[in-house]
């Protein structure tokens, strides 16, 4: 079993930048692709990014392209989403999530493991 715990959320300003931390334990993530979503009030569970085993298979939703960068760190178990010019339609609460596949997905019922979540907040 994997435990996920993501941090580094916020209030910021639209246009400013976040760097999101997702902790894993119980288990080395390096045989787990992992993956970023996001929830709004009121909205379904939207996907944000997804890593694949090897750092270089990304994939990343269309609407944070070119903002959002997902990186992982296999040695110490973590997974971060760097968030860049944020706008205030990226407030959400972001999960970080785990599953044990090669490759990422982008539908959450793939993914095995989920943390609670980190709230980020852009001002207008």
């Amino acid at each position: 079993q994997v435990q996920l715990v993501e941090s580094g959320g916020g209030l910021v300003q639209a246009g400013g930048s976040l760097r999101l931390s997702c902790g894993a334990s119980g288990r080395s993530i390096s045989n787990y692709a992992m993956g970023w979503f996001r929830q709004a009030p009121g909205k379904e569970r939207e996907f944000v990014a997804a890593v694949g085993w090897s750092p270089g298979t990304t994939v990343i939703a269309d609407s944070v392209t070119g903002r959002f960068t997902i990186s992982r760190d296999n040695a110490n178990n973590t997974v971060f989403l760097q968030m860049n010019s944020l706008k205030p339609e990226d407030t959400a609460v972001y999960y970080c999530a785990s599953r044990a596949r090669s490759s990422g997905s982008r539908w959450s019922e793939d993914y095995d493991y989920w943390g609670q979540g980190t709230q980020v907040t852009v001002s207008s």
